[in-house]
């Protein structure tokens, strides 16, 4: 009987502290702050945190508990908000932060509330693909699914700062960091070779999965750097590589043809940092070009199931929220992801 006064209490907690207002960081501050990683500027970020990471949990929770279509009531969904209701209490409840001991305890916890997300973003698919299998079902199929998509964009572009902000304090506490490494931040990141790295991976995958694989021409300045987070950089390019190899190999792989390589350019302008990645793997129908940043929208002839176990870990396509997320990881630090697509042709140089 005890537990329901608890859970009551809870959740009024988590409606006052989602009601607050959360405090955006940008690179240059993290930057800036991480520099001078001494024990009062970590204790310093970890009251921050203790603040901080309260207000978003709360928010996503309760924006978990009030979808519509009945997403909030699936059980993949509702896996995810416990989840959230999990590490607003354990973060919520800890004790005050004053000194280096109560520092490294706190650093430690919410690690392990980091480690407990890692799934987040294939369960939260699972729950849109239940929806839209049993509004299929029942013909009551809305002709868009804005809202979601909506709510998708905020969900996820808050989960990027979360663990933004939980894995750059735990990074900082790195006794022995990389030269111009601050926390995840590294501050001569090379574009090039974060994209050989990318590749190579996007490479082995495709593979395992076809037997061979286009190859993957890359230009730029080698001796180029910015400061990025690599982690952010890696996940795009390996995404967008993933999808051109995938293009090329099946519009190829019964073709007398050369197959034609994979192109990426990097751009050093005045202001941004343009990298490009171009194929000739057929191209997206104009009819689908308004969806592919739209959650669960594939161009995979065979979308694998979400729900059956997957012992080959990642495939070249299907769960159909790869490229919305990439675009929020660039839109996260004021970049953007863009598509221009010839079909017939594929993604231009």
């Amino acid at each position: 009987m005890a537990s329901e006064p608890v859970a009551r209490a809870v959740a009024e907690e988590v409606g006052r502290w989602g009601s607050m207002k959360q405090t955006g960081v940008t690179l240059r501050y993290m930057m800036e702050f991480g520099s001078r990683p001494t024990q009062r500027n970590l204790l310093l970020s970890a009251q921050f945190l203790h603040k901080e990471l309260p207000i978003r949990f709360a928010r996503r929770a309760l924006e978990l508990d009030s979808l519509p279509f009945g997403l909030s009531n699936k059980p993949a969904i509702l896996k995810v908000r416990d989840w959230y209701l999990d590490s607003f209490r354990d973060i919520r409840y800890f004790p005050e932060v004053r000194s280096r001991n109560d520092e490294l305890a706190f650093t430690q916890m919410i690690n392990m509330v980091k480690v407990r997300h890692n799934n987040v973003v294939p369960t939260m698919a699972l729950g849109v693909q239940q929806l839209k299998k049993e509004l299929g079902r029942s013909r009551k199929v809305p002709f868009e699914f804005d809202e979601i998509d909506e709510f998708l964009d905020r969900f996820y572009m808050s989960r990027i700062g979360i663990r933004m902000l939980i894995g750059q304090h735990v990074a900082l506490h790195d006794p022995k960091p990389e030269p111009g490494v601050i926390g995840l931040i590294n501050t001569r990141l090379s574009p090039i070779q974060v994209a050989q790295a990318a590749c190579e991976d996007a490479r082995s995958v495709c593979l395992r999965e076809y037997g061979s694989a286009p190859d993957i021409n890359i230009y730029g300045d080698p001796n180029f750097t910015f400061p990025y987070v690599t982690l952010h950089l890696h996940l795009m390019l390996f995404e967008l590589v993933k999808n051109s190899l995938r293009a090329v190999q099946e519009r190829y792989m019964n073709s007398d043809k050369d197959v034609p390589p994979v192109r990426i350019i990097v751009a050093d302008g005045e202001e941004d940092v343009t990298i490009k990645v171009s194929d000739e793997g057929g191209g997206i129908p104009r009819s689908g070009l308004p969806r592919i940043f739209t959650y669960l929208y594939s161009t995979a002839k065979n979308p694998p199931e979400l729900d059956r176990p997957n012992t080959e870990g990642v495939t070249m396509a299907g769960y159909g929220f790869g490229l919305p997320i990439s675009r929020l990881y660039a839109r996260y630090f004021g970049g953007d992801l863009q598509i221009i697509s010839m079909e017939g042709y594929g993604m231009p140089s």
